[in-house]
């Protein structure tokens, strides 16, 4: 196999989010060394905030590395929480990777206005085998180009214990009074009914969501909030903010003091019975309490919901681009390229444990396929991340602190409306 210089991040906790990056290992081979076959050796860097899947990541790159004697992959993960800092800087400089992994959405658009990416739509074959909402992620707001090939899309939903459940004789609830009673029952037995992280605001727009959106319509909402036929100072969507004011008794007592891997650790270790995350959040379980099953369920909608079935809500994840500046373009296009085919796609989705946006991709883990058909089968969007991070202060940026805020008691839900809606209101006009 070839060999090649990974830099994998040291202190790795079971929660995965706490890492640092460690130096690159100084035997990897440089640009223009020439392999044993007489071809030049070419070294391509690929960043990326998924440092706690650098192992899959790796296995990857094996895959196209033996497919393409003489190109050597250093793959860099960073703490996603500190990535968009990183990588921003890496950009402006010559320090930069060939191959960023690109936020979705409104989060690559200042790279783009920058010019620190070139646009791939006519270099990349088989981008048009996306979904369009896929695609949209890593399209510039502007132009309409195209700027990433997407890898990925994750899915939100409330995973639990199902060993501990089956101790318990508990089971998934299919209504919303089962699903209060199994809070209830939890609490009774002394467990915690579910770990969050709120130290960390990033995840509360999310826990909101995977609780609140068949409350506030999901994808009916986001098409009356986009033409402006409503907003977000609308009835249902402050009822969907109670909600979230309504689970925080089912929390930990300190939740506002809990950080994200902390609470991670009260899943994994028994201390806490359900998790509301991201897909993404599977291979840390896994690792972390390799004896456990788990499982997911959709959060049942309460009465009064404007949908009457549960949804998962989900968004495509990201995409990697090529740096302007890459003094390996051809060779970066190339592994673009191989990342748009099918092969790509069921690798990621065998090493990563994630969902590939690739047509054709089979789950042989059953966990996975349950949560992809329930994505498939009723999905809604993760409305701040997909539609209001084109602008300053991001849907998000405004309601995790204000859910900090709620938690503490400083705010009310009608509070959270208000400023949600006010904030957005600055750079967003809807389209009628």
């Amino acid at each position: 196999m070839t060999t090649r210089k990974h830099l994998v991040l040291a202190g790795l906790t079971v929660g995965a989010l706490a890492l640092t990056a460690c130096a690159p290992a100084s035997d990897a081979p440089a640009s223009g060394e020439q392999p044993a076959d007489g071809g030049e050796e070419v070294t391509l860097t690929v960043w990326s905030w998924q440092a706690a899947t650098a192992p899959a990541w790796e296995a990857i790159f094996d895959v196209y590395e033996e497919e393409n004697p003489g190109v050597t992959i250093q793959f860099e993960g960073f703490q996603p929480t500190e990535y968009n800092q990183i990588l921003a800087t890496g950009m402006e400089g010559s320090d930069g990777p060939d191959i960023p992994m690109l936020r979705a959405y409104g989060g690559v658009q200042n790279a783009i206005r920058a010019g620190q990416l070139d646009p791939i739509g006519d270099d990349i074959d088989g981008l048009d085998q996306f979904e369009p909402t896929v695609l949209r992620a890593s399209e510039g707001q502007e132009d309409g180009l195209t700027y990433g090939v997407p890898f990925a899309y994750q899915t939100m939903q409330m995973f639990y214990n199902k060993t501990m459940f089956d101790e318990m004789g508990l089971e998934e609830p299919t209504t919303w009074d089962e699903f209060i009673d199994l809070q209830e029952a939890l609490l009774a037995e002394g467990v915690t009914p579910m770990a969050l992280g709120a130290r960390e605001d990033w995840v509360l727009p999310m826990f909101h969501d995977i609780v609140g959106s068949a409350r506030y319509g999901g994808a009916e909402f986001e098409a009356a909030v986009l033409s402006g036929e409503k907003d977000f100072t609308d009835p249902d969507y402050v009822a969907s903010l109670e909600m979230v004011e309504q689970m925080q008794q089912y929390l930990d007592p300190d939740v506002s003091a809990i950080a994200v891997a902390d609470a991670s650790l009260q899943f994994t270790a028994g201390l806490a019975a359900q998790w509301p995350g991201g897909s993404f959040d599977l291979p840390t379980f896994r690792d972390g309490a390799p004896d456990t099953e788990w499982g997911v369920y959709q959060v049942p909608p309460p009465p009064g919901s404007v949908l009457d079935t549960p949804v998962t809500p989900g968004y495509a994840d990201g995409s990697f681009g090529l740096n302007a500046s890459s003094a390996n373009k051809e060779e970066a296009l190339a592994l673009l390229s191989w990342m748009a085919t099918p092969e790509f796609g069921q690798i990621f989705a065998d090493e990563a444990q994630q969902f590939s946006p690739l047509p054709g991709v089979e789950y042989s883990d059953p966990l996975m396929q349950e949560m992809n058909e329930q994505y498939t089968e009723n999905p809604a969007p993760y409305l701040l991340l997909v539609n209001f991070r084109y602008g300053d202060p991001a849907g998000t940026a405004v309601l995790g602190p204000d859910i900090q805020s709620l938690f503490l008691g400083q705010a009310t839900p009608e509070d959270l409306a208000t400023n949600l809606q006010t904030g957005v209101s600055t750079w967003f006009t809807p389209s009628p």
